[in-house]
């Protein structure tokens, strides 16, 4: 499995590297890629990084003060976002706090670099391999064991790398509109999806018949039975019907159904 992983920057570069050998540690079955490494001398870089990105599923991104706002890193993230329903993207907070990540990042999952974010970040990766995916409990014991290396490693590139961008904290507007944006977002899918199963509902729950509708239902195949005659379409004759008699048009239809069957039509 393909997993597109996006850096810039000294700090992020490095701590790249690092999860690109320590996930293929934990995961075999995973193929990290990074443009640092896997791109070929002389092949055009725009074109393969592009074409990396169309093939990929999963990207890791990973973020610190230095590059958070860089313009490279929002273009990977958006062409990593294409099609949610397919692909994930996960921001890994090397130097940040999720408050400090902004909009277009801010929607995406955030990881930090603690053992309770990786561990979920490794399971998010190997569900993802379905068929071919770890049992959780080898999964786990894997994850143990490799852990305290990553944990060391990293500690030496935060001390051994500097943060050359500026330490800008969000505004506490900047951050309330967003958390107000996302929930007036989510509200809406959610009065949305109960829109929906109202109407699946209303759909699929045939309506009582008043005794008027019964007495109705008497002279409702006769009159399909002539206006059949006439070679009217089907739904013309369910609309008529439905409309001069005022029977549900779905019970209309079923009749109408059954005495074209009968009749060969």
């Amino acid at each position: 499995m393909n997993v597109f992983l996006s850096w810039s920057g000294t700090r992020s570069k490095e701590v790249t590297e690092l999860l690109d050998e320590w996930l293929q540690c934990v995961i075999q079955a995973v193929d990290p890629w990074m443009s640092s490494k896997d791109i070929d001398r002389g092949s055009l870089w725009f074109s393969e990084i592009n074409n990396q990105l169309q093939n990929t599923t999963i990207g890791i991104i990973c973020l610190t003060h230095e590059n958070l706002n860089k313009p490279w890193i929002l273009f990977e993230a958006g062409a990593l976002a294409k099609g949610l329903s397919n692909n994930r993207v996960c921001t890994f907070l090397i130097d940040l706090e999720p408050t400090d990540v902004g909009t277009p990042l801010s929607q995406f999952n955030h990881t930090l670099p603690t053992q309770e974010g990786l561990w979920e970040l490794v399971r998010t990766l190997n569900s993802s391999l379905k068929e071919r995916a770890l049992k959780e409990n080898i999964l786990e014991q894997v994850f143990q064991t490799y852990w305290p290396a990553f944990e060391n490693q990293f500690k030496e590139i935060i001390l051994n790398t500097e943060t050359t961008g500026p330490v800008l904290k969000r505004d506490e507007d900047d951050v309330l509109m967003e958390i107000l944006s996302a929930t007036r977002s989510m509200d809406k899918r959610v009065r949305n999806l109960e829109l929906t199963n109202r109407k699946i509902r209303s759909i699929s729950r045939p309506r009582e018949l008043s005794p008027n509708h019964m007495k109705n239902v008497k002279n409702m195949e006769s009159m399909i039975y002539d206006l059949s005659k006439q070679d009217i379409p089907k739904s013309a004759i369910v609309s008529i019907v439905s409309d001069e008699l005022e029977i549900p048009s779905f019970i209309v239809s079923q009749t109408v159904d059954s005495i074209l069957n009968e009749k060969g039509q």
